[in-house]
């Protein structure tokens, strides 16, 4: 493994590492503007959600890393304490990424890259029509972190209105994670883009207490077949099956397969049904699968 001591690289070459390496990013399309009245967008992937209540998202303009001057949205938040909050989609990446350009101050972006200006209800930076959630912020905080080219300005937004468009909701008037089609930052030029295809759910361990993979048998934990995340998976179960219900999955006509062609061949035996319960994991028969890693164990 590569160790690299971060003194010993430039402020390029430790922000071409961490980019690529923290990734991938959410894009926070900053709408603010000046006491005169220069409106400016430009996109951040330093962004996050950080709290629920208070409503706060973060993000940082930082520093220019080739010059160390400052960006003009941050210059912006300092005279005017506001800000929106445009999430970014793909239909307008291609936008968004023109409106990161370093136009002057007092051009305005929203001209450069086509976009929409949609009047706020409660501050006085513009929202940008095509994003599909525009959230109007109150700026409480600015936290400066150096000096130096590449050092970040945290700006801590406070939500107070969010509008979405209506045709990224589900019938329950949630936001549908497929329709919204995000994409988010990587290093470099990289992006991705958050499609039906790549989406998966991990089942979260909130109301429930999971067993661990260290209460799984050493052989299923030292498994050739058995990655991390089925070890993970199978470490989630609330309880241990009995003997009973291990017995039970001997009737599943797969079992009864695999256990009739290795009569004799422990290791194929286990192997085998190694690769019989990772197929029920694929499935989501978390616990099945569990049952069957137990039988030879």
């Amino acid at each position: 493994m590569l160790t690299i001591k971060v003194s010993d690289l430039s402020p390029a070459q430790l922000q071409n590492y961490l980019q690529y390496a923290v990734a991938p990013r959410p894009i926070c399309f900053a709408t603010t503007i000046d006491q005169a009245g220069n409106v400016n967008l430009s996109p951040f992937s330093f962004f996050n959600l950080f709290s629920t209540n208070p409503p706060l998202c973060i993000f940082s303009p930082a520093r220019r890393v080739r010059d160390n001057t400052t960006k003009h949205t941050l210059e912006n938040i300092l005279e005017v304490k506001e800000c929106v909050i445009n999430i970014v989609n793909y239909p307008m990446v291609q936008q968004v990424s023109l409106a990161s350009t370093d136009y002057a101050k007092g051009i305005n972006e929203f001209e450069k890259a086509g976009f929409t200006m949609l009047p706020s209800q409660l501050v006085k930076p513009p929202r940008v029509a095509e994003a599909p959630v525009q959230m109007e912020c109150i700026v409480t905080q600015v936290i400066h972190l150096g000096e130096n080219p590449g050092a970040g300005n945290l700006v801590l937004a406070e939500v107070k209105l969010i509008h979405i468009n209506e045709d990224i909701l589900d019938n329950e008037g949630k936001i549908d994670q497929v329709k919204i089609d995000l994409v988010a930052r990587l290093g470099g030029d990289w992006y991705c883009r958050v499609t039906e295809e790549n989406l998966f759910k991990v089942a979260k361990p909130l109301t429930t207490l999971g067993i661990g993979v260290d209460s799984l048998p050493r052989g299923v934990r030292n498994s050739y077949v058995l990655t991390g995340n089925d070890l993970g998976m199978l470490g989630n179960i609330e309880s241990i099956p009995t003997d009973e219900e291990i017995d039970l999955v001997r009737q599943l006509p797969s079992v009864k397969e695999v256990m009739d062609a290795t009569i004799g061949d422990s290791v194929n035996r286990q192997r085998e049904l190694h690769e019989l319960a990772k197929e029920m994991l694929e499935k989501g028969q978390v616990s099945d699968a569990l049952k069957v890693v137990l039988l030879e164990s």
